[in-house]
């Protein structure tokens, strides 16, 4: 299954998504997938594994808007949905929307 397919899937089934993003392992939870200037992006709320920045110990700093192209070793996992108190703000990371996660 593609990676698009994957992040979809985990967003309606609220399902946790594991994977490799700039050489980093990323545990995450698809909020938002479409595209932003016609390539497909996600808005991924980040809640454990590595990042460049590493992790905030304030959850709402924990969004990431990653390209799905860049993204590599995209596993479905399950386990608890993850989210931040900010969930409902609004987003730039995506313009056309796909699907987002329903609350």
């Amino acid at each position: 299954m593609a990676n698009y397919d994957l992040i979809r899937q985990a967003i309606v089934t609220k399902q946790q998504i594991h994977a490799t993003y700039d050489g980093y392992h990323r545990e995450m939870c698809p909020h938002v997938l479409g595209t932003k200037n016609g390539a497909d992006q996600c808005l991924f709320y980040q809640f454990g594994g590595q990042s460049k920045s590493g992790l905030s110990a304030n959850p709402i700093q924990n969004w990431r808007c990653i390209p799905i192209a860049r993204l590599t070793n995209v596993k479905l996992v399950s386990g608890a949905w993850q989210s931040a108190s900010n969930h409902s703000r609004a987003q730039t990371c995506v313009d056309i929307i796909d699907v987002e996660v329903d609350f």
